[in-house]
């Protein structure tokens, strides 16, 4: 089902809001539903089984991850502390000849020890640190640890979870860093990056939904964790790394040959996904939400301060990747073409989203020659930037939303810009 305003005619929460003249809360932000068996009920009957099956699975192969884990300690035996969280330190811009140095081994090995049994990643881990030890997680502590405090990202298991993602880059990073390390490894030395990185390959499709989209979290977690996740460019960067396993990239060269048509086959049921998620408003293409439904492909909130919306980053990242497709289709060069539109239409000049003092932090500001930048968020129906808060208020103006919430997130950025130049290039083949 498409995404359109007919079907979510809502500004925000569900309900159509006026426009405010002055700075206001203009809604609230409502939870996300969770992909369960229940709501299966919700699609066709002939579309039913395979949503079915993939739950199923879904709920097998947590319980095998949590056993796997489990029977590394010995009767009575503690389990080690958890990963400390930190940055990855997975650099992939280094000279090919880096990867094979004692350094970028070391990494690869700690990056394979921590692959789950499901054969993802968790995030936010440093993988110049030691390996993982036996009975140790493979994730760390929940983000939200606290308990009853009505935030959307408090996890059924706040010491399980995540274990399997596609956020901040996770599964991806590692298996493109594998695929560099092995290059230079060959023969049996390498062979344990290669199984690892075939494993990854396997995951990615087996996390895949039948629909062709990807939920932030495998095994699935629950909350909006089960949308399909443009958000820090999941879906695509899922897509495109199953692309180049496709294509025979030299990195991953070595993946058997069904295994390759496989991977191609998923890539090509998200570009699908994509072009259907892809928020029609009064009959015309416009932009892409951070994370949609994963049945209805409606846009769906996420954390208490992210409302259903349509996400200008994440548009810009989406619309990379659909340019970077060859021959792309009529309906791809559509998409393309109403993306950028809309995009260009919502760039915003003589203004900065800028540190004003030490008081306030950032505020946007009036600054003449500045932009272009782009709101974070959109509403739906109005085009109008949105901004949320831990209340779960939804505002109009983001110098009124608390100083922390404001200061905390890029709720201002030039980063569609980068989609605005591809195209340049593009459109010349693409008229």
């Amino acid at each position: 089902m498409k995404a359109n305003l007919m079907a979510c005619a809502i500004a925000i929460a569900g309900l159509a809001v006026p426009v405010a003249i002055q700075a206001a809360v203009i809604g609230e932000n409502t939870p996300a539903r969770p992909l369960t068996i229940d709501r299966l009920n919700e699609l066709p009957a002939d579309q039913r089984s395979p949503w079915a099956d993939y739950i199923r699975r879904s709920e097998a192969q947590e319980k095998v991850d949590r056993a796997t884990m489990a029977a590394e300690l010995k009767p009575g035996e503690a389990p080690p502390p958890p990963p400390v969280a930190g940055s990855g330190h997975m650099v992939l811009n280094k000279d090919a000849a880096w990867y094979g140095t004692p350094e970028a081994r070391a990494i690869a090995d700690t990056i394979v020890s921590f692959q789950t049994p499901a054969g993802g990643w968790s995030k936010n881990q440093n993988r110049t640190g030691p390996k993982r030890l036996p009975g140790q997680r493979y994730s760390n502590n929940a983000e939200t640890m606290e308990i009853g405090t009505g935030s959307f990202d408090a996890p059924k298991d706040r010491f399980w979870t995540f274990v399997g993602t596609l956020d901040n880059g996770a599964t991806t990073t590692e298996m493109r860093f594998l695929g560099r390390v092995q290059q230079q490894v060959p023969g049996q030395d390498g062979d344990v990056y290669r199984a690892s990185i075939i494993k990854g390959v396997k995951y990615l499709l087996a996390a895949q939904y039948p629909n062709g989209g990807w939920p932030q979290i495998y095994p699935i977690e629950g909350g909006f964790h089960d949308g399909i996740t443009f958000n820090d460019n999941a879906v695509a960067e899922a897509s495109m790394i199953l692309e180049d396993v496709a294509e025979g990239s030299p990195e991953f060269a070595f993946v058997p040959k069904d295994l390759r048509q496989k991977a191609g086959a998923a890539s090509a049921r998200a570009v699908e996904v994509i072009l259907a998620a892809q928020v029609v408003v009064d009959g015309k293409k416009t932009a892409w939400p951070q994370q949609v439904d994963a049945l209805t492909l409606e846009p769906i909130s996420a954390r208490n301060y992210e409302m259903r919306s349509l996400a200008s980053a994440e548009s810009a990242d989406v619309l990379i990747f659909l340019m970077r497709q060859p021959n792309p289709s009529p309906k791809i060069k559509e998409a393309v073409h109403a993306g950028v539109a809309w995009l260009k239409a919502r760039a915003i000049y003589g203004k900065a989203f800028t540190k004003v003092s030490d008081a306030e932090g950032r505020k946007l500001i009036d600054q003449p020659g500045a932009g272009p930048i782009w709101s974070r968020n959109y509403d739906i129906q109005t085009g109008k930037p949105i901004f949320g808060d831990w209340d779960k208020s939804i505002q109009d103006d983001v110098n009124n939303i608390s100083k922390g919430r404001r200061n905390g997130y890029s709720w201002y950025s030039a980063m569609p810009q980068k989609a605005l130049d591809a195209y340049a290039e593009w459109t010349l083949k693409n008229p």
